[in-house]
């Protein structure tokens, strides 16, 4: 009779453990694992000649996992109580960079707070955060006004960031606070407004651009204008992809991430060393998991049973969209290159984690969706 009970505990145990490991969404699991392991593939590559640099991408994985499994147990009803408390941090956090943050390459983006962080980067998930809680609260009342506290909502962080200069960053956090905007009802006439308003306001944008924005912009059109220079990393990332061919030159035999023609090749331009050694199939691959965790995502959002889980999900997931778009498309030499790391394959500390903890609160509201519908 003890024994019948002592193993009916220790099965109570072993099965209380398994539902706390076993969170992950399954499909989200498999399709960032999936892009994690190719990551591993490009950054062992393009790391060859930066000691300590592979090693440190497996240990920013490993945070990350962690991270995303921290945001998977916590319900989207408590993540909502504390929107207003992390948004007013991380504007906290802005202004201390840009008060006494650390200078690097004539920019000012990171802090000290005994490890070296980028406080913009918590403003990607913090802002649509706070305003999918802000939504959540105006349900069924949702005026003009509110749009308009909203699109202050959004300038406040974005103003900030422009300041340090971080073109890349602001862009990225605009697009994550307009698309929980977008979700929550805004008209189309008024988008459409304010896209020709945007485009009729371009030279006056221009004129206030700082020279190395101008300066990217310009090689973008012309990138042989200035092939030692501005150019250079376009034009070298163009010619290690289309070298890559059909199947590619194969793991570590990029000639030009090995010869070091390709410029931050572990970071922002992990994608050019890929397409060298993997070639138009591994890029087909590639973009296929990207569209399954896309797809997932929106799938999430669609079901969420709450506006604030609807919003944020759905602002996530396309601004993971952003990330990927706006990086293949400057390392392919039809965007401006403005510093946008490749989601869950590019070397990075604070993105990594950042993007870890956006995809465990999409398995959060997936989760818990059932849990809030009884």
């Amino acid at each position: 009779m003890m024994l019948s009970y002592a193993d009916s505990a220790r099965g109570a145990i072993i099965e209380s453990i398994k539902r706390r490991l076993l969170i992950f969404d399954r499909s989200l699991a498999i399709i960032v694992g999936l892009i994690m392991l190719l990551g591993c593939l490009a950054v062992a590559s393009a790391a060859m000649d930066y000691p300590g640099r592979f090693e440190g991408h497996l240990r920013n994985i490993a945070i990350g996992i962690m991270v995303m499994w921290i945001a998977a147990v916590i319900p989207p009803q408590k993540l909502m109580r504390f929107a207003l408390p992390i948004y007013l941090a991380g504007i906290g956090l802005l202004v201390a960079v840009a008060m006494f943050g650390l200078v690097k390459n004539g920019a000012r983006r990171w802090l000290n707070v005994g490890v070296i962080i980028q406080p913009s980067e918590i403003l990607k998930l913090a802002l649509p955060l706070m305003l999918a809680w802000y939504f959540q609260r105006r349900e069924g009342m949702i005026r003009w006004r509110d749009f308009l506290v909203a699109a202050l909502l959004v300038l406040a962080p974005v103003a900030l960031i422009l300041r340090q200069p971080d073109l890349g960053t602001a862009m990225l956090v605009l697009s994550s606070g307009f698309f929980v905007i977008f979700l929550a009802g805004l008209s189309w006439r008024f988008i459409i407004g304010m896209m020709i308003s945007g485009l009729a306001s371009l030279p006056l944008v221009w004129s206030m651009l700082h020279d190395y924005q101008r300066g990217r912009v310009m090689t973008l059109i012309d990138p042989t204008s200035d092939p030692l220079g501005k150019g250079f990393h376009i034009i070298q990332s163009t010619i290690a992809i289309g070298s890559g061919g059909l199947i590619g030159k194969g793991w570590l035999n990029g000639s030009q991430a090995h010869l070091e023609f390709i410029p931050e090749r572990t970071t922002d331009f992990i994608f050019a060393v890929f397409s060298e050694e993997f070639g138009l199939l591994g890029n087909a691959v590639l973009l296929v998991l990207y569209l399954m965790l896309i797809g997932r995502g929106l799938l999430i959002a669609a079901n969420a049973p709450t506006l604030f889980s609807r919003l944020l999900a759905g602002a996530i997931t396309l601004s993971i969209f952003v990330y990927a778009f706006v990086n293949m498309g400057m390392v392919s030499g039809i965007l401006p290159v403005v510093g946008v790391p490749l989601p869950f394959m590019s070397y990075g500390g604070t993105a990594f984690v950042t993007l870890s903890l956006a995809v465990g609160t999409l398995m959060s509201i997936q989760r818990h969706r059932k849990l809030v519908q009884t």
